[in-house]
Parts: structure tokens; sequence; C-alpha cells
């Protein structure tokens, strides 16, 4: 009886050791929201942050060495194109267009003479060669010092405003160091920063448009200018957009919301699927494909195409419109595991919250 006693305990222990087995493995399935697989839209919105930007700007200076004499404008002062807006103390140069204006008068009629002793066969060749490239040389030294006095006189290149003024009278500045910066007043533009992915599909951009803070509710259409063929120190290439219509006040320094429409123009292997479903692991970006029927789920490698700001991505590879996956809790299966799809929200239980 006692063998008989031992051995009914050591099968009961067993059994339970079996079941709590059983109950553990039960308890490791993981619970997982799963969606569907969408085809890429024929049409896609990329978005940007900008800056607004000047059509054009200056950095104004004169051609020459001294010192100013006069500025006539202010920091925020309205100008027309040609007008003058600083002036340098000529009285150098003017002495030194004196001095130039005598010496010439003297070559002039020295080379006068010497041409017509030439004509008249009492003059050599020689002379005559000296004579003609010597007046020539003091024409080409008269209008030098005459172009010195005449850049003592600093005039608007456009029409614009003064952003900022850098020196004031009575400093001495070198040539081609700024003392204005000018700003254009016409229709202003805007910056962007593209990456590489999306610079190499501009061909398939179709229309542009942006939003600004002072505009609230407002979609301004844009125009594309040009964008710039070598990449900035961040690997990003600059767009530039015109404003088309009105500008109703907007201005340089103003931040910008800008909207790109784009063709997809991609493969069919091209499809749309949440971010959450995205893993990157050593570089490589992949999603888990799950099978109803087997209730399991096994790793699929994608190429990460681009992303919309409505929380879904493009990506290509052998996904298929229809396919289901993962898109909560990827980060706690592996692939080949055996997972519990969460239920979809009742209609009665609004937040999901029971």
């Amino acid at each position: 009886m006692n063998r008989i006693g031992v051995y009914a305990a050591f099968v009961l222990a067993l059994l339970i050791t079996s079941c709590g087995e059983k109950k553990t493995s039960e308890d490791s399935v993981a619970t997982v929201r799963l969606d569907t697989v969408q085809v890429a839209n024929a049409d896609a919105m990329l978005q940007f942050p900008g800056r607004v930007v000047s059509s054009k700007d200056a950095n104004l200076s004169f051609k020459t060495s001294g010192t100013i004499a006069r500025i006539y404008v202010d920091e925020g002062s309205r100008v027309q194109t040609g007008q003058l807006l600083a002036e340098m103390d000529a009285k150098d140069y003017k002495v030194q267009l004196s001095a130039t204006e005598a010496e010439y008068a003297r070559v002039k009629a020295e080379a006068e003479r010497v041409i017509a002793l030439y004509k008249e066969g009492a003059a050599t060749a020689s002379d005559y060669d000296k004579a003609r490239f010597g007046l020539q040389q003091m024409e080409a030294k008269l209008k030098n010092h005459h172009d010195q006095v005449a850049y003592c006189k600093l005039y608007a290149p456009f029409s614009g405003a003064i952003q900022r003024r850098l020196f004031f009278e009575g400093e001495n500045v070198s040539a081609g160091m700024p003392v204005l910066m000018l700003v254009s007043l016409s229709k202003p533009e805007i910056e962007i920063n593209l990456p590489a992915t999306t610079y190499m599909r501009r061909s398939a951009f179709t229309g542009y448009s942006a939003q600004f803070d002072v505009l609230p509710g407002e979609v301004v259409p844009l125009k594309f200018l040009n964008v710039a063929p070598k990449a900035n120190a961040n690997q990003l290439y600059t767009m530039r957009l015109t404003i088309e219509g009105d500008a109703k006040g907007v201005a340089p320094g103003m931040s910008a919301w800008v909207s790109i429409m784009s063709k997809n123009g991609s493969e069919a292997s091209e499809v749309r699927v949440p971010t959450t479903a995205i893993v990157e692991d050593k570089g490589e970006s992949h999603v888990y494909l799950y099978d109803s029927k087997s209730q399991t789920v096994r790793r699929s490698q994608v190429k990460m195409i681009r992303l919309h700001t409505d929380g879904t991505a493009v990506v290509s590879g052998s996904l298929l419109p229809g396919n289901i996956v993962v898109s909560t809790g990827v980060n706690h299966i592996k692939s080949g595991d055996k997972v519990t799809p969460l239920p979809p929200i009742s209609e009665t239980n609004i937040g999901g919250l029971l």
C-alpha cells in the first residue's frame, strides 16, 4: 500500500506540473493590434517647414577706401532704385583727379605735335608710336581717377528697405566693406530644405502651397523657382518658391509650412502601412505579417520610401495590398510567434475604456 501511495503521489505531481507549464505557455502569447496593408495613393502630399526670404538682398559697399562723409538713410528707410544712400569724403580723390587732368593735357598736346610732324614726314615711326600709346595710357589713367571720384557715392541698386546700417559718419571703411544692408520689397519668396530621397523625386512634384501663422486657415499658392543642385552642410537641398497673388503682409523672416503635391509614379510594389508597424534592426526595416490560419507572424523585409504626416509610410518589398501586419506590439514579438489579435473596439465602448 505504501508503494502504491507513493506512486500515486508522484503521478499527481507530474500532472500538476504539466498543467502549470501549459498555462505559462498560453499566458506568453502576445496581444497585438493588426492593420491592413493599403495601396499607395496616386497623389501624395509632402510637407516641410519653410522660411520667408526677400527675393533680393544686398550688402552695399563703396568701391574705394576712405572716410564716410554722409549717410542719408536709416534702418527701415524705404529707397528707390538709383537713390543716393551714402557719400564718402572725396577730397583726396578730387585732388588726384585734378593732377591727372593737368598731366593728360600736357601729354595730349605733345602727342598731337608728334602726330602732326609724322604726317608731314618730319618724325619717325618710333616717335609716332610712343606719342600715340602714351596718350592712350593717360586716357585710361584719367578715366580711372574719374571713376574713383564717382565711387565715393553709394546708390541703391534696386528698390527696397534698409535692413541694417553698419557704419556711421566719420568712420573709415575699406573698399568692399559692407556699409548698408538692403532688402527688396517686391514679392517675397520661401526657402525649404529637401532630404536627398525627396530631391530625387522632384520631377514628380505637381503643385505647391503654404500656410502661415499670421494667416490662420488660409492656403497660399506658391510657384517653383529653383532648387540647389548641391546639398548644404546638413545634406539638404534648398528649394526656393515664390508667392503667387497677394502676399497679404507676409514679410521676410516669417515661418511657413509648405505643402508639395506629388504624383506617386511608383512601382506596384509600393504600399502604405502604419509607421508603428515598421521595425528597424541592424540598419534594415521590416514588418510582421500575420497568418490568420496559424495565428502566427513572420518577418517581411521592406524598404522605406517616404513618410506621411498622417502616421503612415510608403514602403516597397514583398507586401501586397490586403496583407495583414502587426501595427502595435512589434517590439515584443519575433518571427514564428503566435499572437492574439486585439479585438476591435465596440460601438458601445467609446474610447475603448472597457
